[in-house]
């Protein structure tokens, strides 16, 4: 299977359905007044953990997600109907970002979390709703809220329990393949591995742990050189890392000063990763040039205060006892990595600017921007073609004291003024 670890998708959320504008007209009821219904909700775009989806292969093809639209309000105070959500599956360990900026909205770490990534609109409320003691036929509903849309980049972070690190072409995909059912590409050439490659390595009929052969690692990795990045990424989240050097110096590289430069990298990167406990696996002793570096790498584990075993993954030798050890750990610090999340709901964190300010900016033609967010909405929801509607934004648009700011940013009468979508024509 390809493995896809990062993608990027649109969503739109539905919009609110319309709010209704109507009055109650039966045979002895004359004046029966307002009863316009409020529209239903647009859907809101949900991302779900699913155990049965593994990449980000699915979102190569499909791209866009919208969600319904709620149903417009109706006579006799009816409701839309609210619209179905859309739901999205994606894997565990799923990073999801704002495109535009880089930020992250949600980690999902857990089967079952769901994370709302794009809210549905409100309903727009009918009449009825504007019905007070001084205004007893209101003629205006509300438009629907425009549901939320944006951009975001999917990334996976590898949820494998050990991920092998080293310099590529050190033996770790052999490795893999020696202890486990996967299949990855090996030849004697740097990153023939350009993916992670997972690998379930049983213990016995009940126990299993897995094990990520991810893209090797080189000097200037921190800063994204050679397949850096990419690496690193996948390394957070493994509970252990088995540094794999080559013993037998196939490349002429000396495995002891590899190993320094490798966690040089890891450190660089993220102190956290550096700080995970580390196994040192020489590799390739089958091979007569390893016997001469085997007592510097074991001095070297030894001064590290680090575990040692010396394997053959061409040969086998050595690595059951590698398995069943990592296996042990494993299980005895498996409370250490338990993560219960606090609801199976993942709050989004909140990119937008307070509600309250309002923020007055000029464009490169010299017009108006006016940003707030509740006036955004207000300016999306209000039918102008109404002139009680017309008047209810007027109402709240001297209420916020918006002419007083746009004169002190010099405004003159004629000039354009953009709110949301809408276009006005600056008047005193």
């Amino acid at each position: 299977m390809q493995f896809i670890d990062k993608s990027k998708i649109f969503v739109k959320a539905g919009d609110g359905g319309n709010g209704k504008s109507s009055f109650r007209r039966e045979k002895f009821v004359p004046k029966g007044g307002p009863d316009g219904g409020d529209g239903g909700k647009g859907g809101d775009v949900v991302l779900v953990v699913d155990e049965n989806i593994n990449t980000l292969l699915n979102f190569r093809y499909n791209r866009k997600y919208t969600a319904e639209n709620g149903g417009n309000g109706d006579v006799k105070k009816q409701f839309g109907r609210g619209a179905e959500d859309c739901i999205i599956k994606v894997p565990v360990g799923t990073v999801v970002k704002d495109s535009a900026t880089g930020k992250i909205l949600a980690d999902l770490v857990e089967v079952g979390q769901r994370a709302v990534v794009a809210k549905g609109g409100r309903g727009g409320r009918g009449n009825a709703k504007f019905k007070s003691s001084s205004r007893r036929a209101p003629t205006f509903a509300e438009l629907g809220e425009p549901g939320e849309s944006k951009e975001l980049l999917l990334e996976l972070k590898l949820l494998a329990d050990v991920g092998l690190a080293g310099y590529p072409s050190v033996g770790k995909s052999s490795l893999i393949a020696a202890v486990s059912d996967a299949r990855p590409e090996i030849a004697d050439y740097h990153f023939t591995t350009l993916i992670p490659v997972l690998g379930v390595v049983k213990l016995g009929w009940e126990k299993s742990f897995v094990m990520a052969d991810i893209p090797g690692l080189i000097e200037g990795a921190s800063e994204g050189v050679g397949l850096g990045h990419e690496f690193l990424r996948h390394v957070e989240r493994t509970k252990l890392i088995l540094h794999v050097v080559d013993a037998a110096a196939v490349e002429g590289r000396n495995p002891v000063e590899d190993y320094h430069k490798i966690n040089s990298e890891l450190k660089k990167y993220s102190e956290k990763i550096a700080g995970r406990t580390q196994i040192l696996v020489a590799n390739k002793i089958d091979i007569p040039s390893a016997e001469e570096n085997l007592p510097a790498l074991k001095k070297l584990a030894e001064d590290e205060g680090i575990k040692f075993f010396a394997v053959s993954a061409a040969t086998h030798e050595n690595l059951p006892e590698l398995v069943n050890y990592v296996g042990n750990w494993l299980e005895e610090h498996a409370e250490e990595f338990k993560t219960v999340p606090e609801s199976d709901d993942v709050k989004i964190f909140d990119l937008e600017k307070s509600d309250d300010e309002i923020i007055i900016e000029r464009n490169d033609a010299a017009e108006f921007i006016v940003k707030n967010k509740n006036l955004e909405k207000i300016v999306a929801m209000t039918n102008f073609d109404n002139s009680e509607g017309l008047r209810r934004f007027q109402f709240i648009w001297k209420m916020k004291n918006i002419d007083a700011k746009l004169k002190e940013r010099g405004i003159k009468e004629g000039m354009t003024v953009h709110i949301g979508k809408m276009e006005f024509e600056w008047h005193e």
